[in-house]
């Protein structure tokens, strides 16, 4: 497995184009950032996946990185001064060199609890743990 300065920086983008708003939500905090994380963790460990980069840049997976999606601009223009962006940057850090534990016991997926209804590619599926407005589980 392949660490970069470039690995840590995508899974930081990852991370702020999928959750930042959910570091000030009551139930969210630290916890929303770092199960993110754990997610690309989770589907790298899953893939055999040597560079985590390609986990979270591969098309239709994570939507800020879809190019109609409005977070794909915003991460094209992030600010590297951003304090939620310096947070994310420290949570992909320890996230993905193992100094913090998986809260997402294993999910590999989630979606946000603000959609109107579940996406079809999660029917079905067990939830293993809500965090903020995103509810995470395991796809085989």
């Amino acid at each position: 497995m392949s660490i970069t300065n470039k690995s840590i920086e995508v899974v930081a983008q990852t991370i702020y184009g999928e959750a930042r708003g959910e570091y000030y939500r009551e139930n969210g905090g630290l916890p929303s950032l770092i199960a993110i994380a754990n997610v690309i963790c989770n589907r790298r460990n899953k893939a055999g996946e040597k560079l985590i980069e390609n986990i979270c840049l591969e098309p239709k997976q994570f939507s800020c990185w879809n190019f109609a999606d409005p977070n794909y601009k915003i991460l094209q223009n992030i600010s590297k001064k951003d304090p939620i962006y310096q947070i994310c940057l420290g949570v992909a850090e320890n996230v993905v060199l193992g100094n913090w534990p998986d809260i997402t016991k294993g999910s590999t997926h989630y979606y946000s609890t603000c959609l109107a209804k579940a996406p079809y590619w999660a029917l079905g599926e067990n939830i293993n743990i809500k965090i903020g407005n995103h509810v995470f589980f395991e796809i085989n």
